[in-house]
């Protein structure tokens, strides 16, 4: 899935005098000074079935073929491990970093603890909080322009575990410690360009004064700016940095008023935040507002399009859930008494209501549960929504997939190779190597099949999303294999897994992931929502698979045994078969 292993290291030190051509112990991570904040980390490797492997003096457990993952806890700073088998050593270094700043020694504040850390912009009236972390019992407050606001000692609060603790099972907060943690807030009632704050410290009657990072700056509401969005599809999210979570993505010619910044980040009226990069400014325009009066529609070959005609184009967001499709404009005022939509092969009802000021929403009612996918776009100030139809179903048994078109992602590829298995074997190899055969089996039973690469090439994720909105497949599939985050019991934990993101997809996903664990007897690993670059195209119904794990040393001969892959190949396409026979 992601290249969480790091570089494949296949040397070793040599104790004996031989000089061997291959050594026969390797080890593939961690590689020596690597650097981690987990509390323990697991390596993983092989050696000759023959004889036993040593950790620090310790017999591990191995696999029949010899390989291993064994997991060690880990001190703070430098963990020293030797790994041994026979006459063969191998020393690597671990370095545990402290997830939590360190406090400063003396009168002074931890290094880049001050926040604000960027130029910020904000409301009048707006809530403007102060961050620093400095000794226990010190004075602490920010001078802003004319005003003093004090930072006072914080209570102890949970620290949160990173995303990827969902892969592990241990998805739990835990406390952290807060001492030397000092907050404040303050607000500004006119706008005002109020440069940066100063910071001061004051311990054992000896002070400091150190400036912030970032200007603050109180916008004036009568001359918000107005940014349009420059790129195809403008990513919004929840906050100022791609940490946050991702919401309905904005088509190009989007208008919306800046509300705030932070960093190379605006905010917009609606409430989403997006990059300054993907937006202009345009010098001199008023809020974008816009009623709305009737809305058309077309019916194509393949989709229904919905056009509403409004003013300017106005920010939106999309919500799918079962047998419903709602899309709501913000800005937009409706003037509407009359929509024509007659009997159509996708929509039974269109809903709307004005949700509140500014704030309408249209809710599409579909005749059945499954939904194929739909793209957002502007024609100059026209919002297009196009529904597309379901693929026509073919009735051959010999070729049941005959009218269906099918992307298929061999993940990975070229200098992205994934994650890598004990022997230093790639993911994006038998990522390949499955795709060729799951393209075969498809093929046989009549589908179309786009592959996103056909060889060991680098493909970006952008020209891997570009390939599904070009050829709007009736599903896409991206083919990958597992491992685990540093702390992820990687001896233990192997299985087949499907990742969603789109409600559309759900079904696909939950259904996959059923059938071939049930027709190969795999363990399963999940199902996950998941913010995958390809599990996000919304054109078609679009399912990332982890078909095994490269960090589990038994689950790692399945996966590179010839024939356990064309029985992956088989059951994936049959499943494939069946989901659409299921949704018809």
């Amino acid at each position: 899935m992601k290249n969480l292993l790091g570089l494949v290291i296949l040397g070793c030190i040599l104790t004996s005098s031989v000089t061997l051509a291959e050594p026969s112990l390797i080890v593939v991570f961690p590689q020596t000074n690597y650097q981690t904040i987990a509390q323990k980390i697991f390596f993983l490797g092989t050696a000759p079935p023959d004889g036993q492997v040593l950790i620090n003096s310790k017999p591990i457990t191995r696999s029949k073929a010899g390989h291993f993952s064994p997991s060690f806890p880990l001190q703070l700073g430098e963990n020293l491990f030797t790994v041994r088998y026979h006459n063969q050593e191998l020393k690597i270094k671990v370095i545990g970093l402290n997830a939590s700043p360190e406090l400063p020694q003396g009168v002074a504040f931890a290094k880049d603890s001050l926040t604000p850390a960027v130029d910020i912009a904000r409301l009048p009236g707006e809530v403007i909080c102060f961050t620093a972390i400095a000794p226990p019992n010190a004075n602490v407050s920010v001078i802003l322009a004319n005003q003093t606001i004090a930072l006072l000692p914080q209570p102890q609060q949970a620290q949160l575990p990173s995303n990827l603790a969902a892969l592990t099972g241990q998805n739990q907060p835990h406390a952290q410690s807060s001492v030397g943690n000092y907050q404040g807030c303050t607000t500004v009632a006119t706008a005002a360009d109020l440069g940066k704050p100063q910071f001061q410290l004051t311990l054992d009657g000896k002070t400091i004064t150190q400036p912030g990072s970032g200007k603050i700056e109180i916008l004036s509401r009568a001359q918000l700016p107005v940014s349009e969005v420059t790129v195809e599809s403008g990513v919004a999210r929840t906050g100022p940095s791609t940490d946050h979570s991702r919401l309905t993505p904005l088509p190009k010619g989007t208008r919306a008023t800046v509300t705030g910044r932070e960093g190379e980040w605006l905010r917009l009226d609606y409430g989403a935040w997006i990059n300054s990069k993907e937006t202009r400014i345009l010098p001199g325009a008023v809020p974008p507002q816009t009623i709305i009066r009737s809305v058309g529609y077309r019916q194509l070959p393949s989709a229904t399009e919905i056009v509403f005609p409004l003013q300017v184009p106005v920010p939106v967001s999309v919500q799918q859930s079962e047998q419903t499709l709602a899309l709501t404009l913000y800005n937009t005022t409706a003037q509407t008494d009359i929509i024509r939509l007659d009997d159509n092969p996708l929509i039974n009802r269109l809903d709307w209501q004005q949700e509140a000021p500014g704030q309408v929403k249209y809710t599409f009612n579909l005749k059945k549960a499954q939904q194929w996918g739909y793209k957002l776009r502007y024609d100059g100030t026209t919002l297009v929504l196009a529904l597309r139809h379901p693929p026509k179903i073919g009735n051959t048994r010999r070729k049941p997939l005959a009218n269906f078109k099918i992307v298929l992602d061999p993940g990975h590829g070229g200098k992205e190779t994934g994650a890598s298995g004990p022997t230093g074997y790639l993911e994006k190899d038998v990522n390949l190597a499955v795709s060729k055969l799951l393209r075969d089996e498809l093929v046989k039973r009549g589908a179309t099949v786009v592959m996103t690469r056909e060889d060991d090439k680098e493909v970006s994720l952008v020209e891997r999303q570009a390939i599904i909105s070009q050829e709007e497949p009736a599903i896409a599939i991206s083919i990958h294999h597992n491992s685990l985050p540093d702390d992820g019991d990687a001896e233990k934990i192997k299985g087949f897994g499907a990742f969603w993101y789109q409600p559309q997809a759900h079904s696909l996903a939950i259904f996959l992931q059923t059938y071939v664990v049930k027709k190969l007897g795999k363990p399963s690993y999940g199902v996950f929502w998941d913010n995958l670059a390809l599990t996000r195209p919304a054109v078609a119904p679009s399912v990332l698979l982890e078909l095994g794990f490269m960090s589990n040393p038994d689950e790692f001969e399945q996966v590179v045994n010839p024939e356990e892959q064309k029985k992956m190949a088989k059951a994936i396409a049959q499943g494939i078969t069946e989901w659409f026979r299921s949704v018809r």
